[in-house]
C-alpha cells in the first residue's frame, strides 16, 4: 500500500518538528509535506509552480494564523474548488475562540483541535489524529475509496 500522503500548513518551524516526530514512529506509513503559508498550500494542492511534481494529499493539517493567506482563506478555497472539495482537512491551532471553530466547520472542517502548548500533549494529540485518520476513517481515494 502506498504511503498517506499529509499535507501540514504550519508557519512555525517547531511545531512542523514536533508534527513530524510525531509522525516518524506511525503504524501507518505516511509521507509528510508542509509549506509555511497560505499561499504555498493552495499552490501545492493545485500542483502550480513550484509545486508541479506534488503529490495529490490524502489530509491536510492546517493552522488558522498563516502568512500571506490565512488558514480561513485556504480552507474557504479548498471547500469552494470542485477537485479539492472532498479532500479532508483538520484544522489544528491555537485559537480557541469561538468564531474561529464555528467558522471553520460552517467550511466544513472534518476536525478542529485546539493546538496544545506542552510538548507531551502536542505530540499525544499529533499521534491521536493519527491513529484516528490515519488507522481508521477511510480516506477518499484510498482503498477503493
Amino acid at each position: 500500500m502506498q504511503p498517506v500522503q499529509i499535507l501540514l500548513v504550519e508557519d512555525s518551524p517547531d511545531d512542523i518538528l514536533l508534527t513530524e516526530e510525531a509522525l516518524s514512529d506511525a503504524r501507518i506509513a505516511n509521507d509528510l509535506h508542509s509549506v509555511m503559508d497560505g499561499e504555498a498550500a493552495m499552490a501545492f494542492l493545485r500542483r502550480e509552480g513550484d509545486y508541479t511534481g506534488a503529490p495529490q494529499p490524502d489530509l491536510v493539517i492546517l493552522d488558522l494564523n498563516l502568512p500571506k493567506k490565512d488558514g480561513r482563506e485556504v480552507l474557504k478555497e479548498i471547500r469552494e474548488d470542485p477537485g479539492l472539495t472532498s479532500l479532508p482537512v483538520i484544522v489544528l491551532s491555537t485559537s480557541a475562540a469561538a468564531e474561529d471553530i464555528a467558522g471553520s466547520y460552517a467550511q466544513h472542517v472534518n476536525a478542529y483541535i485546539q493546538k496544545p502548548v506542552d510538548f507531551d500533549e502536542f505530540l499525544r494529540v499529533v499521534r491521536s489524529m493519527e491513529e484516528f485518520w490515519l488507522s481508521i476513517v477511510k480516506l477518499p481515494g484510498r482503498d477503493g475509496a
